[in-house]
């Protein structure tokens, strides 16, 4: 009998796609399932977790493949769902804890700093008037980032007083959460790492358009892979450990000042086109296979 494997996503778009090709020669059974059908019973016989006729408590193993959005309610009872799968002993692909982690950007920057590994000065707290102290402090260059998202949306660089309080005062009046980082002077590319089961696949370098300073290949950055250094790959699979995530993609940015690598954040539900199309590793099929293999 095939293991039988779910996805947890948003739509059907390219990486469920990538997956279900990828299933076929893994030799799976594979559902991509969306995360709002998911459905819980109790009290009138066998717990059961169901999205779509699935029974998740049947499966062997879960990939949370995307978060859609959702209200607070919405996204705290997913989590409780994957919690509970995770509890019974199902493969969960990320664990609920490293999915949540990383997609705090305080929680999963204070588990790299308190692991030791070298991040951006940061400041965080809801005050526009203790931002501006911060900006000060912080060099007067700073980006200022939403607590949740991912692929560079929703990033600002400030480096003009004006402009930074008027931003700090609209993240305020919306009661937003105010995360503001050091700009870190450099080259215009970051490193992505993809982290899988205590091993990293290979790297990519990114390299930011012409005039930007966002390297995310889904804003026109251009990705090439570059060998994977012994320095890289500590920091890759050390900053993966300290969130608890089995998969992740690491992005680390060389300090053009210092010379050193810095960690700027840990994905736990990582995309990987630009990453298979540049290296050429079939990424689909390692994780389908790793979570088939994978006995907690």
């Amino acid at each position: 009998m095939p293991p039988h494997l779910v996805a947890l996503a948003s739509g059907t778009g390219w990486h469920v796609q990538d997956l279900i090709r990828a299933s076929q020669h893994v030799g799976c059974r594979f559902d991509p399932l969306p995360f709002p059908a998911l459905t819980a019973r109790l009290g009138d016989g066998p717990a059961r977790i169901v999205a779509r006729g699935v029974n998740l408590l049947d499966v062997d193993g879960v990939l949370v493949r995307m978060m859609p959005p959702g209200s607070l309610e919405q996204v705290v009872y997913r989590m409780d769902a994957l919690h509970r799968l995770e509890a019974r002993g199902i493969p969960v692909l990320n664990p609920p804890r490293a999915v949540e982690a990383a997609v705090d950007k305080y929680l999963s920057l204070a588990q790299l700093d308190a692991a030791g590994l070298p991040v951006p000065h940061t400041w965080v707290g809801e005050s526009a008037r203790d931002a501006m102290d911060a900006f000060h402090a912080l060099g007067g260059d700073v980006v200022l980032k939403p607590l949740f998202g991912a692929e560079g949306r929703g990033l600002a660089r400030l480096s003009d007083p004006d402009l930074a309080l008027r931003a700090f005062r609209a993240m305020e009046r919306i009661d937003a959460v105010l995360y503001v980082q050091r700009h870190i002077p450099n080259d215009g590319h970051d490193l992505r790492v993809f982290v899988l089961n205590g091993r990293a696949l290979g790297v990519i370098r990114r390299t930011a358009p012409a005039g930007q300073w966002r390297t995310n290949v889904s804003l026109g950055g251009r990705a090439v892979a570059i060998p994977l250094d012994a320095e890289t790959e500590r920091l890759a699979l050390r900053a993966a450990r300290a969130v608890g995530a089995r998969m992740a993609g690491v992005d680390l940015l060389p300090d053009s000042q210092s010379g050193r690598l810095v960690v700027l954040e840990v994905n736990a539900v990582p995309g990987w086109r630009a990453f298979s199309a540049a290296t050429g590793i079939d990424v689909a099929a390692s994780i389908l296979d790793d979570l088939s293999r994978w006995h907690p």
